[in-house]
């Protein structure tokens, strides 16, 4: 989690400097002078405004046995406090790590290569990360990390290019960049704006989008992870922390364009008793694979 921190970090400010210059040629000016530039400004870039303590200069810069890792936390509190879908969400705890090994890593990741790196290089080492995290066995690999291959194969199944899109088991998101992925390589792009303005399910006006994804996700881990994940792709979405064995959008019914999820295979202990007047059980029968220990479904599966 540290080391997606910095990623996101390192992330975010090569997209604040690119987007900067862009906004300032095109401001408007006055009397020979433009107007100063603005946090809507870059919103409307689909990028992150980032004070001048979240910018990742700002940890190159640090005075000589600084205390760097109270900067990054302060760098983390800076962007959640700006952007709403990651309050919460990044790593704050990197005054429990050396300083020394923080200072390295902060120059790893501002290595020429990566301060000039373009497209969704990022992006693509964040998925390197999630699937080392994967393989690890930190979690249940499957249960939050579905390998792209298989992802890939379902989006260019489904093929979803517009509106509501809902993955009701999102794990860390990977649906949705891989629809990011899929129409880029179509020319097209998941955060372009149409003409128009709507009310989101959550009652905030905005411009239309595209694309507007929405995830559900049962485990804070993965929540985190699946906030991150979009962000860093540049891509908008709505991801709220649920089971969805026992919470159904019920805003989302028959509001969706596409639906598409890699189901959480293998998960135990779903409750029989809460899930037994569900209308989404293909059998009123009795529900099979309950635990005669625990009473619990041992593998869900089964439902």
């Amino acid at each position: 989690m540290p080391v997606l921190g910095l990623i996101f970090l390192r992330h975010a400010t090569n997209r604040f400097n690119a987007v900067k210059v862009e906004i300032e040629e095109s401001l408007p000016s006055r009397g020979g002078r433009k107007r100063a530039i603005a946090k809507d400004d870059f919103k409307s870039k689909s990028a992150i405004f980032l004070p001048l303590e979240a910018q990742y200069d700002a940890l190159l810069n640090l005075a000589e046995k600084a205390d760097i890792g109270s900067a990054i936390n302060t760098a983390m509190k800076a962007i959640e406090d700006e952007v709403e879908m990651l309050q919460g969400v990044l790593p704050k705890d990197y005054t429990s790590f050396e300083q020394d090994l923080l200072y390295n890593l902060v120059r790893i990741f501002d290595r020429e290569e990566l301060r000039t790196a373009t497209g969704d290089v990022f992006g693509r080492i964040y998925e390197y990360f999630l699937n080392k995290f994967a393989m690890s066995g930190a979690q249940e690999g499957g249960e939050f990390f579905t390998p792209p291959s298989l992802v890939r194969t379902i989006v260019n199944m489904i093929e979803p290019d517009r509106g509501n899109v809902l993955d009701p088991a999102c794990g860390s998101a990977g649906m949705f960049v891989q629809t990011g992925h899929f129409l880029e390589n179509r020319g097209d792009d998941a955060a372009k704006t149409s003409v128009g303005d709507f009310t989101d399910l959550r009652g905030v006006s905005k411009t239309a989008a595209k694309i507007t994804f929405y995830g559900q996700e049962k485990s804070d881990t993965n929540t985190r992870l699946s906030r991150m994940n979009p962000a860093v792709h540049a891509l908008e979405g709505i991801i709220r922390q649920n089971n969805t064995f026992y919470d159904r959008w019920e805003e989302l019914l028959g509001k969706c364009d596409f639906v598409m999820s890699n189901p959480p295979f293998n998960v135990d202990g779903v409750s029989p008793e809460k899930v037994k007047t569900d209308p989404r059980l293909f059998s009123d029968k009795k529900i099979p694979g309950i635990a005669a220990k625990t009473k619990a479904v041992s593998n869900e599966n089964y439902l």
